[in-house]
């Protein structure tokens, strides 16, 4: 017993001490149960509602005194503000925390209601109880299948349909799901092996927490997972009068809307996080939909706040456009010859090696003209000297080129889907939909599959997934590896992990890792085991880290002859389905590390996908017996509408696919249908399931026989934790399994850490490389290893965070001003505040010389030509200077711009002009924001030579982000207040309107197809510091020039 195992048997390790502290929890809950399961099912519904009530009633003291302080704001004046607004956000906070207070009191109650819901849908066929207007409305929708109604009562089934699967009700909380549901209320991290039902403890403080009405938002990975737990778990909800909401890829801003106003909404973190975004660009808050972050439970938690935290999420508009550039470099790049290297140690050495037009680095993927690729560049382009700084616009466009044909591969880097590229994630194989590769590369890979070429991106709004889920006032997760990550949860999220025991005892076998000299070593011994495994029935999940390697183990299983599944950007769309059959007899079956998560692998198959597989080849080769005749009278039909003019017919494999979509979606609904088709395809359904049924059960005996269901991982991550992952995948609910990793010295980590000891001793045993070497010195060396990588990777992303941190400040500034706008506010106060500010600090700057003489009245007469001065102002006599005062001018120049908008007020009305004034600061906000962005962005870019300075790049950045940052609010201020003296109304008794700046891509696109969209036009950008073109001698933000001021 080693001295850590030693402390441990004295005082206990830190999961049992946490299930100590829950404990006294869970046994509240079991006594509250006997209560509320003795209750009938109305009474049940009815407990809901009185909980409901309790909880939100408790805070109505402090609600109504948010109300009155709200009434208030627009009669105080706007230097008097603040005070209201902290006192609204000190009651706020008394809200939440009485609010807690109560779920608190209540939450035996409300698990104990929740379970024995689940309880009731398990034992019986059906739940009956008496029709409310909410379960009416439920079942005039068809695809609410688990609830029909007859007279007066309301008929809940226990089979309906989720994720496209037919799925029957047989699960009841146990003991060690009470536990990690209370863990999730409190705000924690509940980590959960794999089996262990996390979906279903979710629903426990889901529905404790959406009692206040504030909604839960339930995070996961993928649009597949929130759908089916929105359909699965959203049942139990729906019948305790909760609503349920989704939001996923293609939902319209209507549909979005409606689903945060739910009580519980399911959807995935980019949905969530580019919906915060979309949400502070629109122009009306009508438009908006989150209505604010209460509480969120975070599914596969590390994957999202960890490996995906400092991703950006970026909306990004139309830049100029230059598809035309991008077609022309890709039709050279065709041209070319292409060679490989491996690794690219030596540029020069390999051109002389090589014979080819440009070279690709497959390590590092890069792609690099040679020099006789370079001389046809310059023939091709017409141009003397590519290398020149006139043509680096054109290299750019090239080198883009020739990176999409020689590095990006169709269907491994990206796929192409209904004329979009779609990136494909290097470690999961997930559609990365809304991302774009940038520098251009999206661009030249639309050009190369030859589907439409959109305009270059400028960012409009960005927000890391850390920054977003930080904003919410609690946050919960759930996975089954994080305690790897502990220090990193509990410092950026303030999250602590609670290990929660496994309901069985756990049956895997983690083997020692395996060591080889060589890649073609270690690759040979994983085909041989697979072989080994596929010959006594066991299962095998070959775990890869990249879908490059996933291929290429592919092949050399092809070459076996052994058959298998691969898991990649093809097969998407069938993840779930693939990973769900990985525990079959004798099924083999290849995905990245994190690929399916969220999917449980059970042993012997799953009977509905296999049931599902089977009616759709009945059912496509039902519907295509006809098809040559169909295509027959197709081709002349088609031919008569040409020689008529009439519009063409519907190719017949369109009606095809789309009949079959209909019936496989329907096969295993219960909404009521006539249909003789679908009423066919769900009677065939059931039949086959029936036959399956017995299969299955009789393969899950044979595997577990046969040692259950074999882990192998054929390289180490970086992160203890994806090994884990992967380990995780076997052994659920007790089953048995094992698991082990195929390593080789060639594999980067071991490369980077200790391979060269190790190899030594290969050496000096002399063994080749198909002999292993297997010790768990080896594995303990490798996780020391993993840990170093770990600390060294959570150090970057803390810098990362440190740099984000001050755009994030930023952002809350500006998107609170924004918010004041949308709500509707008087902002008149502040807009002459603005126009007093703005006065102040132009007569500083012009007049700043210690007697009138020395004083700027030229330049400031310039500053504000137009709109607050005329030529003939400032023109004083020597006595007239002699009585001047900086605090008069400026008066004089207060006073005339309040008369100008006094007088536009009169003309054209209290109403109109408040809504100018939200125009005017709205749209300078907006413009100058997304101006910071780039700008803040450029400035990061060069922060890390301070160090080389002896200067702290991170301080450094944040004085001058914040530097920029009071400029830009000062260019807002002067340029809302001009805006808003200058700006008229052309059409007499016209309403004025809102228009949004940010334009994100696709919105300029034209309305129909084949309709000419607008020249692209040509800028140059010119910095508010820079000189002015014009020739004044002024910056450009102080001159008042007609030909580079347009605005003015």
């Amino acid at each position: 017993m080693n001295f850590n195992k030693f402390l441990q048997s004295l005082f206990g390790n830190k999961s049992s001490k946490d299930m100590k502290l829950i404990q006294p929890l869970v046994d509240k809950v079991k006594e509250a149960y006997p209560e509320i399961k003795a209750l009938s099912n109305d009474e049940l519904r009815a407990r809901t509602k009185e909980l409901q009530k309790y909880v939100q009633d408790s805070a109505n003291e402090q609600k109504a005194k948010i109300a009155e302080l709200k009434a208030k704001i627009e009669d105080t004046p706007i230097d008097e503000r603040e005070s209201i607004f902290n006192a609204i956000d000190k009651l706020e906070k008394e809200v939440l925390e009485i609010y807690e207070k109560a779920l608190n009191e209540v939450m035996p109650v409300a698990f104990s209601i929740v379970k024995d819901t689940a309880r009731r849908f398990a034992e019986n066929e059906e739940t009956v109880v008496t029709a409310t207007d909410f379960d009416r409305e439920l079942a005039a929708n068809p695809k609410n299948d688990f609830v029909t109604i007859d007279g007066d009562k309301a008929i809940y089934h226990n089979h309906w349909t989720a994720g496209g699967n037919d799925l029957k009700w047989e699960m009841v909380h146990y003991d060690v799901q009470l536990f990690g549901g209370i863990v999730l209320h409190q705000g924690k991290i509940a980590e959960m092996a794999t089996g262990e039902g996390k979906t279903l403890v979710s629903t426990l403080p889901v529905f404790l927490n959406a009692l206040t009405g504030n909604g839960v938002h339930v995070v996961t990975v993928n649009d597949y997972l929130a759908k089916r737990d929105s359909e699965w778990m959203g049942k139990v909800y729906r019948f305790l009068g909760l609503t349920v909401g989704l939001v996923v890829h293609g939902v319209e801003s209507d549909d979005r809307k409606k689903a945060y106003e739910a009580d519980v909404t399911y959807g995935t973190n980019n949905e969530f996080g580019f919906d915060y975004l979309r949400d502070n660009m629109v122009v009306y808050k009508a438009n908006m939909v989150q209505r604010g972050h209460a509480f969120a439970i975070v599914d596969e938690v590390d994957s999202i706040l960890i490996d995906e935290a400092r991703t950006p999420l970026i909306i990004s508009g139309k830049g100029e456009d230059s598809s035309v550039m991008y077609k022309r470099a890709d039709d050279f790049a065709k041209t070319l010859k292409k060679s490989v290297i491996v690794e690219l140690d030596d540029k020069v050495e390999a051109e002389e090696q090589v014979d080819g037009d440009y070279v690709v680095d497959e390590k590092r993927k890069t792609a690099t003209l040679t020099e006789s690729g370079v001389k046809k560049a310059e023939a091709f382009f017409h141009v003397d000297n590519l290398a020149d700084a006139d043509n680096m616009s054109l290299r750019h466009y090239v080198d883009g080129a020739i990176k999409a044909r020689g590095v990006m591969h169709r269907d491994i880097d990206y796929i192409v889907k209904d004329g979009e590229v779609i990136i494909v994630d290097e470690f999961t194989g997930r559609l990365m939909y809304g991302r774009r590769f940038n520098e251009g590369l999206h661009q030249a890979i639309e050009a190369k599959e030859g589907v439409t070429v959109a305009a270059e991106s400028k960012t409009l709004a960005t927000v890391t997934f850390q920054n977003y889920f930080r904003m919410y006032k609690k946050l919960a997760g759930m996975t089954g590896t994080a305690s790897t990550e502990a220090d990193e949860f509990s410092e950026i999220y303030g999250l602590n992990i609670v290990s929660i025991p496994t309901n069985k005892p756990r049956a895997r076998q983690d083997l020692p890792d395996s060591v080889y000299k060589t890649v073609n070593g270690k690759y040979n011994a994983v085909i041989d085991q697979v072989a080994e495994c596929h010959a006594k029935g066991q299962p095998v999940l070959v775990g890869t880290v990249s879908v490059e390697k996933s291929e290429a183990l592919s092949k050399l299983l092809k070459k076996r002859g052994i058959e298998h599944n691969v898991l990649n950007a093809k097969q998407h769309e069938r993840e779930a389905e693939i990973v769900a059959q990985a525990g079959k007899q004798g099924a083999v079956t290849i995905a990245t590390n994190m690929a399916g998560r969220g999917t449980d692998i059970m042993l012997g198959g799953n009977v509905t996908y296999m049931a599902k597989a089977a009616l759709k080849k009945e059912l496509s080769k039902a519907l295509t017996a006809d098809l040559a005749q169909l295509k027959d009278e197709y081709e002349h039909a088609k031919a008569r509408a040409k020689a008529n003019g009439t519009e063409l017919p519907t190719p017949p494999e369109v009606g095809i696919d789309a009949k079959l979509e209909m019936l496989m979606t329907e096969c295993d609904g219960h909404a009521e249908t006539e249909d003789a088709e679908i009423l066919h395809a769900r009677k065939r359904f059931e039949e086959l399931c029936e036959e399956f049924a017995p299969e299955v059960k009789r393969e899950a005996e044979v595997v577990r026989a046969a040692g259950g269901l074999f882990i192998i991982g054929t390289e180490r991550h970086e992160s203890r934790r994806i090994d884990n992952q992967l380990r995780g995948r076997a052994g659920r609910q007790g089953d048995p399994g094992a698991s082990r990793f195929f390593l080789s010295l060639e594999d980067d980590l071991m490369r980077i850490f200790g391979g060269d000891r190790v190899q030594n001793l290969m050496d000096s045993l002399g063994l080749d490389e198909d002999i292993p070497i297997e010790n768990k010195l080896i594995t303990n060396t490798i996780e020391s290893a993993q840990k170093k990588l770990e600390a060294s990777n959570f150090a970057i992303r803390k810098q990362v965070l440190q740099y984000d941190d001050v755009m994030n400040q930023q952002r809350e500034i500006i998107y609170k001003q924004r918010q004041m706008v949308l709500d509707g506010e008087d902002i008149s106060g502040k807009l002459h505040e603005m126009m007093r500010q703005s006065i102040d600090d132009a007569c500083a700057n012009y007049l700043n010389g210690e007697t009138a003489d020395d004083w700027d009245f030229a330049g400031l007469r310039r500053h504000f030509m137009n709109w607050l001065c005329l030529p003939t102002d400032f023109n004083y006599t020597t006595e007239q200077l002699g009585e001047l005062t900086r605090e008069g001018i400026a008066d004089e120049l207060y006073k005339r711009g309040m008369d100008i908008l006094t007088a536009k007020e009169k003309r054209y009305g209290e109403k109109t002009m408040r809504e100018l004034e939200r125009i005017c600061l709205l749209r300078n906000v907006d413009s100058k924001w997304m101006e910071h962005i780039d700008n803040m962005d450029q400035l990061k870019q060069g922060m890390g030579l301070r160090g080389y300075g002896q200067h702290d790049p991170v301080v450094e950045y944040r004085i001058e982000g914040f530097a920029m940052f009071d400029e830009m609010i000062a260019s807002i201020r002067e340029d809302a207040v001009h805006m808003l003296l200058t700006i008229e109304i052309r059409q007499q008794n016209a309403e004025p309107k809102r228009e949004q700046v940010a334009k994100p891509t696709g919105e300029g696109a034209p309305a129909q197809a084949g309709a000419k969209g607008a020249a692209p036009v040509r800028v140059t950008k010119i910095g508010r510091n820079d000189p002015c073109p014009c020739g004044s001698g002024l910056k450009w933000k102080k001159c008042t020039c007609k030909e580079y001021h347009p605005d003015l």
